[in-house]
């Protein structure tokens, strides 16, 4: 077995907690890329979703001031999407370590 094989160190990870204050400190833009409708079984509030099926860094919002950080249910597909946002030169290298599960482990609030 290789270790670190299918483990990223390249883009940063940040944890659930740590999101929660930024969003309520209004530093950060959510974008999650699940499917619009794992998006509507419930999401981080004020988050928006942009499906890894149709997604194009170059169609990401302004974040104005705020930072980008991209989220999936668990890490995987935000991984993925920061892969696509590299391969077009798009400056955003965040996702949410654990993903929205692990924000939902952490007890912190779910829209729906």
């Amino acid at each position: 077995m290789v270790f670190g094989f299918g483990k990223t160190a390249k883009y940063r990870e940040i944890e659930p907690r740590e999101l929660a204050a930024m969003v309520a400190a209004n530093q950060a833009l959510v974008v999650d890329v699940r499917e619009a409708d794992e998006f509507a079984g419930g999401h981080i509030p004020g988050s928006i979703n942009r499906p890894l099926s149709t997604f194009q860094p170059g169609k990401l919002p302004d974040p104005g001031a705020r930072q980008l950080v991209l989220t999936c249910l668990g890490g995987k597909r935000s991984g993925m999407a920061l892969d696509k946002c590299a391969a077009a030169q798009a400056r955003v290298d965040t996702h949410l370590a654990g993903g929205f599960g692990a924000w939902a482990k952490a007890g912190l609030p779910v829209e729906r």
